[in-house]
């Protein structure tokens, strides 16, 4: 039973909603580095148990993460639209904050290579740059290209751990060779090769050997191997060496299981729009949705729920977060916590860039506004339909 009846207007400002709501994330973040005032504005608040100086650190992950989130929706580009509009100030905005975060001259220059933190935020940068090649890559200036690329190369001292982070270096190496030509093949085909060794079945993969009840296969594992997996199959004569068969059918793989995860997602979200906190890093908050936010933006969701239903569900769950008013200091950045300010949930390598990664939810955004996932009317979400039956 779908008793939500929809109509243009409506869907118009469910649109709305999540662009204004992925702005007032974004823009404390993107408007500061802009400017070269990151480090002099953003506030750290980290666990009182943090592990090492988290200030080295945060301010890699709030721009990486933001990013990464907003990527898509800064691919579409500028057009005439009052959203095209828009997006132009942020794709300039953006620029400005690629370019002084790796020019070593800057005042906001940052860390991609004391302590192993970098590694992580690096990839969540180069995913952002994967994901909007057009308008941030190309769009940039040659010395900020170079500068980027050394960037991104300093995190090859780093070592990642056996887990998830394998990807990091991936993500990193894929960038490189994206926009380079030549990059690490290694630290690729190990990442993805130790991946398949991990899946352990309905879309979910061991965060290493072992088996995590967390978010983690949505806040890094399929997303990243997906986005690798993009730049590697236009480079096949780069892949003959490599023991696959056939690089469309282990893309399909990954993809398929992927849809798999998105499909359990979508079913974990409550008629109101809540969720079950499971697991490490849950200050991440609605960011536990990439997978499936990804997989609704590449057009590849199962056949058994509707693109409009999605966008139903994941305004719940975005609007369900933005309900603790506290969420936000008064000068607009993040709090630590899940719903509202609750320090107490940080584990020890929180600070407040590591709370961005919410941004993810908000990769629908790259899809237009005249694909089917905004124009079709609003339906309910499983659980919804669910729990309304008489």
């Amino acid at each position: 039973m779908n008793t939500n009846k929809g109509s243009a207007q409506s869907n118009k400002e469910d649109r709305q909603f999540y662009v204004d709501a992925m702005l007032k994330i974004a823009y404390p973040v993107l408007d500061a580095l802009s400017k070269n005032e990151l480090k002099k504005t953003m506030p750290v608040e980290m666990s009182s148990k943090a592990v090492n100086d988290r200030s080295k650190f945060t301010y890699l992950e709030a721009f990486g993460r933001t990013l990464s989130g907003i990527a898509p929706w800064l691919e579409l580009g500028v057009d005439k639209s009052k959203e095209g509009k828009l997006r132009e100030k942020y794709i300039q905005l953006t620029l400005l904050c690629l370019k002084n975060a790796t020019d070593p001259k800057s005042a906001d220059y940052l860390n991609f290579s004391e302590g192993s933190q970098p590694l992580v935020d690096a990839a969540f940068l180069a995913q952002g740059l994967l994901r909007a090649p057009t308008q941030l890559w190309e769009r940039s200036d040659l010395e900020t290209k170079k500068n980027i690329l050394t960037a991104l190369k300093k995190t090859r001292k780093l070592s990642p751990g056996y887990n998830n982070w394998l990807l990091f270096t991936a993500m990193i190496e894929a960038a490189i060779l994206k926009f380079e030509g030549e990059a690490d093949m290694v630290r690729i085909q190990y990442a993805l090769n130790k991946h398949k060794e991990w899946y352990l079945g309905d879309g979910t993969y061991g965060d290493g050997p072992n088996y995590h009840w967390d978010y983690y296969n949505s806040f890094v594992i399929n997303p990243m191997l997906l986005d690798i997996w993009n730049v590697l199959l236009p480079k096949k004569e780069t892949l003959k060496s490599w023991r696959y068969k056939n690089e469309n059918l282990e893309y399909d793989e990954v993809l398929n299981r992927a849809k798999s995860y998105a499909l359990i997602q979508e079913k974990l979200i409550s008629p109101e729009g809540t969720y079950p906190p499971i697991g490490r890093s849950l200050t991440y908050r609605f960011g536990a949705f990439q997978a499936l936010s990804q997989i609704a933006l590449f057009k590849e969701l199962p056949f058994k729920i509707q693109p409009s239903q999605v966008r139903s569900a994941l305004k719940a769950v975005i609007k369900k977060h933005l309900e603790a008013k506290d969420m936000f200091d008064e000068n607009g950045w993040l709090t630590i916590g899940f719903y509202g300010h609750q320090p107490e949930m940080a584990e020890r390598y929180i600070s407040t860039g590591s709370l961005y990664l919410c941004t993810e939810i908000f990769l629908v955004l790259g899809l237009p506004s005249e694909n089917i996932f905004w124009s079709d009317v609003s339906k309910d979400w499983s659980q919804k339909k669910i729990w309304s039956k008489n």
